[in-house]
């Protein structure tokens, strides 16, 4: 959204969907943003516990103007919060760019069907495939998972939902959904030489956009980086590298004891430790894999995430600068 002032793409006349432009998945903004060649970003929303839309709103306030499109999380963490689903609802009417995140673990494929033709109705232009992990690190452990489909399997549904016009069943679809299809990897979790094959996968699979987990090791994502550009990935897919803030070493080793799939290097928990603030520290650290990550070959953006720390997000992508560019495009009335 940011640089081009205009909220999700919406007719107003018949309050529906704009149709893409020509050679676009959707009319979502962040794929518009992607295909101009702009370093994008997004950002992610952790829903409220609270059936009160005000609480949502007050979160994706200070996103708004600094994220091309908001994540609205599934349940992250196997933990039960407002529903991604109505997290779209409150931010598609409120103009924002938005991505459905759906995990596998709550719902089947009849379910999940239905839901991307809700949100596609709605204007949400940007669907996350996610596999989701298992019930038992949430806080009801004892609930029955469905994972009737994976995140490459939901992939290719949600794919021939929208290029074949058909549900998974083969019944015929009279408007398909307009989706840009994204999924999520972990370029630094072992065996790290087999991330990029994994990666392939999903882009077979019909992903158009990736957002990776946290990155803290930039090394070893540049080595990933490396393998993808041999595959030729980085041609056929956007790479959005993850990045956030560590308030604390405690919180970084807690995050690597209890986070799937986020690699902590000691050296950034030992520096931490010595910082006078760690918080501010960790916000430098923050800003600092940014500018590193954007000098990688194929990275398109990058993806900020700051559980329920949504002001935080907002300061880092203001002073990393990775929104200058388009400033300048803009004033030069480009």
């Amino acid at each position: 959204m940011v640089g081009l002032q205009t909220p999700e793409p919406y007719d107003p006349i018949l309050h529906a969907p704009l149709l893409p432009p020509v050679g676009h998945r959707s009319a979502s903004i962040l794929e518009r943003v992607l295909r101009k060649g702009w370093f994008a970003v997004t950002a992610e929303l952790n829903p409220p516990d609270s059936a009160d839309p005000r609480d949502v709103l007050r979160a994706a306030e200070p996103l708004k103007d600094v994220a091309d499109a908001v994540n609205a999380t599934d349940a992250s963490g196997a933990n039960c919060h407002m529903s991604s689903m109505g997290i779209c609802s409150i931010l598609s009417r409120a103009g924002l760019g938005i991505v459905l995140q759906i995990s596998c673990r709550d719902r089947n494929r009849i379910a999940i069907q239905g839901d991307v033709l809700g949100a596609a109705a709605m204007g949400v232009g940007n669907v996350l495939c996610r596999t989701g992990g298992g019930v038992g690190v949430g806080d009801q452990p004892g609930t029955k998972p469905v994972f009737d489909l994976d995140s490459v399997s939901l992939l290719r549904t949600l794919r021939t939902m929208r290029d074949d016009g058909t549900f998974l069943s083969g019944r015929k679809l009279s408007t398909p959904p307009r989706i840009f299809l994204g999924a999520a990897e972990n370029p630094c979790i072992p065996p790290v030489e087999w991330r990029a094959d994994r990666l392939e996968k999903k882009v077979r699979a019909g992903a158009d956009f990736i957002q990776t987990n946290y990155i803290f090791d930039v090394p070893v994502f540049a080595e990933f980086m490396k393998r993808v550009r041999d595959m030729g990935l980085d041609e056929r897919v956007f790479i959005l590298a993850g990045v956030g803030p560590l308030a604390s070493a405690k919180t970084a080793r807690w995050m690597r004891r209890n986070v799937p799939g986020v690699h902590i290097p000691e050296a950034i928990i030992d520096h931490l430790e010595k910082a006078a603030n760690p918080a501010e520290e960790g916000k430098k650290l923050c800003i600092d894999m940014i500018q590193q990550v954007r000098e990688i070959a194929g990275v398109k953006g990058v993806h900020v995430m700051a559980y329920r720390r949504e002001h935080l997000v907002y300061e880092i992508i203001k002073e990393s600068g990775i929104l200058q560019e388009r400033l300048e495009v803009k004033a030069r009335g480009a």
